[in-house]
């Protein structure tokens, strides 16, 4: 015989394992936010934006095609401010105890579109420490590029200051815990029906009938311990006045 589930038996079972679906919930939002705040480090990230030019012109406009030839260079550049060329001098001027490798995953490079505008951003445990590694890329950038592709002028528009009160872009602990939240839900909804799905004892009379596929005729009811305390002193006096 097929067995077909209603959206009532769903809501039955997901209202039987309520308490269920709830603590695992809680649990994973109060792992996330334990490992958020306690286990994970804070990222901060500060960030420099440079202009990059060709060669100076004599003539004080440019052209559309000088523009379009300085809009190809950029990714060129953006592969120079992340080479060691760059990179190993920043280490170098800032006594940084790490290598290229680990400073080249700190640094993000990006422009802006259609723009000779160059973002470096750098991520770094210490929101202190990102801000001098970003400004002395900047720094460093605009004195060696004047070497490695004869470009002499580069200016730096903006460069990466510390704010007041500084904080992390990683991790989110609200995002964190939302996520946590929503999987706790889906994994105790899940169990939920698997432990419903394995669960065969008979607890009902419906239970018996589709099991069996008759309708029950009766049913013996439960009797308290009181009722059949009354049932026993009842049986007691009738002997007595028998």
């Amino acid at each position: 015989m097929e067995e077909t589930i209603s959206l009532q038996d769903l809501f039955k079972t997901l209202r039987k394992r309520l308490l269920l679906i709830a603590i695992i919930t809680v649990i994973a939002v109060t792992v996330s936010g334990v490992v958020s705040f306690l286990v994970l480090t804070p990222i901060y990230q500060s960030s420099t934006q440079i202009l990059v030019n060709q060669t100076k012109s004599e003539s004080p406009s440019f052209n559309s095609q000088d523009i379009q030839t300085n809009l190809q260079l950029i990714n060129t550049y953006n592969g120079i401010i992340k080479s060691p060329a760059i990179l190993s001098i920043v280490i170098e001027d800032l006594d940084l105890d790490i290598t290229h490798t680990q400073l080249h995953n700190k640094v993000t490079v990006s422009s802006v579109q259609n723009s000779q505008i160059i973002t470096v951003a750098v991520q770094d445990p210490n929101p202190y420490k990102a801000v001098d590694i970003a400004n002395a890329i900047a720094s460093v950038f605009q004195k060696e590029i004047v070497t490695l592709m004869n470009v002499d002028n580069v200016n730096i528009l903006a460069k990466a200051e510390i704010p007041e009160n500084p904080s992390p872009i990683k991790p989110d602990p609200k995002l964190n815990m939302a996520i946590a939240a929503v999987i706790g839900l889906m994994l105790g909804v899940g169990l939920a029906f698997l432990l419903e799905y394995l669960d065969t004892t008979m607890k009902t009379e419906q239970d018996i009938e589709e099991l069996l596929g008759i309708p029950i005729l009766g049913h013996v009811s439960p009797i308290s311990d009181k009722d059949l305390k009354d049932s026993k002193l009842e049986i007691t006096n009738r002997r007595r006045r028998a």
